[in-house]
């Protein structure tokens, strides 16, 4: 599913994150950056241990941040590390609000021009799926009609039922 803002393409796919082929691909981060399970894990066998040598460098970040590494053996230039909330930490809804923009803006501050999500929190961390795509859509579908270099924005979600809830909602914020 494409839709276009701004002559901008924002994306929903099927699929596995670490198979894109974008200039960046956003990774569900803890804050300690260690690439232990879920989509950092996959991230980690694909690409390598380069990734995490340079997470260690970097050492953390805050929730709601981000920072980015090469993207070792990945077909993405890139990973942008994204720490979301723990559900029931409080403020959940503003830190993945803030995840998502600060990789937006980390991606266009080193000159990207496209990106891939995966529905950030929605695993270990025990987002609501639903919540997650309101929170993340809405977030980029503001970033993508201001001043961007982004050209394109795909949400790679893993699994069908995940997909469908993203695309619902982007149905709804575009018949706004």
């Amino acid at each position: 599913m494409n839709v276009n803002f701004e002559n901008r393409v924002l994306e929903l796919v099927e699929g596995d994150i670490t198979e894109m082929e974008t200039d960046a691909i956003v990774n569900a981060a803890n804050a300690q950056l260690v690439l232990g399970g879920g989509v950092a894990g996959a991230i980690r066998r694909k690409g390598g241990p380069a990734i995490q040598a340079e997470c260690k460098k970097i050492g953390g970040t805050f929730v709601g941040g981000a920072v980015i590494t090469g993207g070792g053996n990945l077909k993405a230039k890139y990973v942008i590390h994204a720490v979301g909330p723990r559900m029931g930490e409080g403020n959940e809804d503003e830190k993945l609000t803030n995840a998502t923009l600060n990789s937006l803006k980390l991606a266009d501050d080193n000159k990207l021009k496209s990106i891939s999500f995966p529905a950030i929190s929605t695993g270990i961390f025990g987002f609501p799926i639903q919540r997650c795509a309101e929170i993340m859509l809405e977030a980029t579908i503001n970033y993508l009609t201001g001043p961007t270099g982004l050209e394109k924005v795909v949400f790679c979600l893993f699994g069908h039922s995940d997909y469908q809830v993203f695309a619902k909602q982007l149905e709804q914020e575009t018949s706004k």
